[in-house]
């Protein structure tokens, strides 16, 4: 068997689609659209409700795992690559219908609506985790699921397979019983509420289920009722209720910066199960989910910030002093647990896989097409970019310039002040930019298409100001950079060249570039030989 892990789970595993409005309407209503402080008008990030508290127990040091079934699919891709970069053990099959999404609307007060499309989550049976999942299962200290997604005659045969295997149980009841009833039958609920070792509740349902209406009084009375070790009720932005072994009470939410609450409750979970498994009292355990819930509403979406999160949440923790385990990436280099060049590598080639099937063929062709008329009317092209970008720009100017289409590097903070004279009517500029929305970029953009040039934008936000200002959008992005703070641009780097790359290859065999026009481009060393002897060959 496989080392042990501190806590595994199933359920919702989704792509969290992301938009901001000024407020939640409702039926026969009509809104425009807030955008985000990028100009983006939406955010993709991964989200579900065992996938968050999974993270946020992964944030703070607990080896985790996750199983279930995803469609092979580009959002199934996209969760399993943040999966990884997180360090999350997986034990997933590919053998599903798509992949779970929702629709996320976030209000300017941090309050959201959600939609979710449950997929492939929504297909999984009791049959299938004793066949597939079961050996996984009796893998892991603590077992977790929750009543949202999953069918629960699956959440039952979760929960007594790791009852058999003496691990720890843990559900969380994130719809109010009327609203599982989608999910199978009230004895299969009634049966998994009573194998929980560990319950936590929304306000709302724990009301539904036990009539009351106090979240303290709730707490207590699904305890009692299920004989668990303890019952917590989260209660928004009043904290927590929590009733257990040798204690009854109520902690208050710590202050935050409310960005966005999506996934607070599944952060507070994961806060909560850090601190059983760290040993913290019963109180100071809520404490540390309440800082995990508070650290959550100051992000976007439900996924921990890996670093950031952490670092937030321990800021706000004031009970018992507590050393978590560091999360890997924050091992000294070369320690235990320190991240593997190869596990940056699988990142890379998964985010480059799924760029493969998002580029589009059809705007490389406009792309080509704008610069060979162009070239036909004397223009020429000028590629510029700011920070990491910048350094992009200069190798393709310098690429295009030895295949056969005349390139020039052009400083895009430089342009503002006189460099835009570089630029004449009929030039066609590449502007690179990852966000699509640096100032000192789109500075030089606005003074580019002043001179009469055409834009090709190459960025991953299609509805960045860049892409706004384009003639033609070349699509270049990666939702996951790799290292600690997935912060530095590394995958995008990749993406935006690899994606001119293929513009300079299109354009090369449009020319029809020969291997004595390209001797006579490199006269010195080993590539002009090499070319000299293929045209020989010839």
């Amino acid at each position: 068997m496989r080392d042990q892990l501190d806590l595994v789970g199933i359920g919702s595993m989704v792509v969290d689609v992301i938009r901001r409005t000024p407020r939640l309407i409702s039926a026969e209503e009509k809104i425009a659209l807030d955008s985000f402080g990028d100009g983006a008008m939406v955010r993709r990030v991964v989200g579900g409700v065992v996938l968050n508290h999974l993270a946020w127990a992964r944030a703070l040091g607990l080896q985790v795992g996750v199983f279930g079934k995803q469609g092979n699919d580009q959002a199934g891709r996209f969760i399993r690559t943040e999966i990884s970069r997180l360090g999350i053990d997986q034990e997933i099959l590919t053998t599903g219908t798509a992949s779970s999404e929702s629709l996320v609307f976030v209000d300017r007060s941090g309050e959201r609506a959600i939609y979710m499309s449950p997929g492939a989550t929504a297909s999984v049976g009791a049959e299938e985790i004793h066949r597939d999942y079961a050996e996984y299962i009796r893998r892991a200290r603590m077992v977790s699921t929750e009543i949202s997604q999953l069918p629960l005659d699956a959440v039952v045969a979760v929960m007594e397979i790791a009852h058999h295997a003496g691990s720890v149980t843990v559900l969380d009841l994130d719809v109010p019983p009327s609203e599982a009833g989608r999910l199978g039958s009230p004895a299969d609920l009634e049966r998994a509420l009573q194998l929980a070792h560990y319950l936590k509740s929304s306000r709302l349902a724990a009301q539904e289920l036990t009539g009351r209406t106090d979240a303290l009084g709730a707490a207590r009375a699904l305890r009692d009722r299920y004989a668990t070790r303890a019952a917590v009720v989260t209660d928004g932005p009043r904290g927590c209720s929590l009733a257990a072994e040798g204690y009854s009470g109520s902690l208050p939410a710590y202050p935050a910066q409310v960005v966005d609450t999506t996934g607070a409750g599944d952060a507070f979970w994961g806060g909560f199960l850090a601190g059983l498994h760290y040993g913290l009292s019963w109180e100071d355990a809520a404490r540390l989910a309440n800082a995990c819930g508070a650290a959550c509403c100051e992000v976007d979406g439900a996924f921990p910030v890996v670093g950031a999160s952490r670092a937030r949440c321990l800021a706000l923790y004031d009970g018992t002093p507590c050393s978590p385990l560091p999360f890997p990436a924050e091992s000294e280099a070369g320690g235990a647990g320190a991240p593997a060049a190869g596990s940056f590598l699988g990142l890379a080639l998964e985010q480059l896989d799924i760029l493969r099937q998002q580029v589009s063929s059809e705007a490389l062709d406009r792309a080509a097409r704008m610069i060979l008329d162009s070239q036909e009317l004397g223009g020429r092209v000028h590629v510029m970019g700011v920070g990491k970008p910048e350094h992009v720009a200069r190798y393709i100017a310098s690429l295009m310039a030895s295949t056969g289409t005349p390139a020039y590097f052009l400083h895009a903070t430089e342009c503002v002040h006189g460099c835009a004279g570089q630029v004449l009517a009929h030039d066609v500029v590449i502007a690179v930019s990852n966000s699509g929305s640096t100032g000192e970029l789109l500075g030089a953009v606005k003074a580019v298409k002043a001179q009469g040039a055409q834009l090709i934008a190459v960025s991953s936000n299609d509805a960045s100001p860049l892409a706004r200002a384009s003639d033609v959008f070349l699509y270049a992005g990666a939702v996951a950079e790799g290292g600690v703070l997935n912060l530095p641009p590394r995958v995008s780097i990749l993406a935006e060249t690899l994606v001119l790359q293929a513009l300079s290859v299109e354009l090369e065999v449009r020319k029809g570039l020969t291997a004595d026009q390209y001797r006579g481009w490199h006269p010195g060393g080993d590539l002009g030989r090499r070319a000299e002897g293929m045209g020989r060959k010839k």
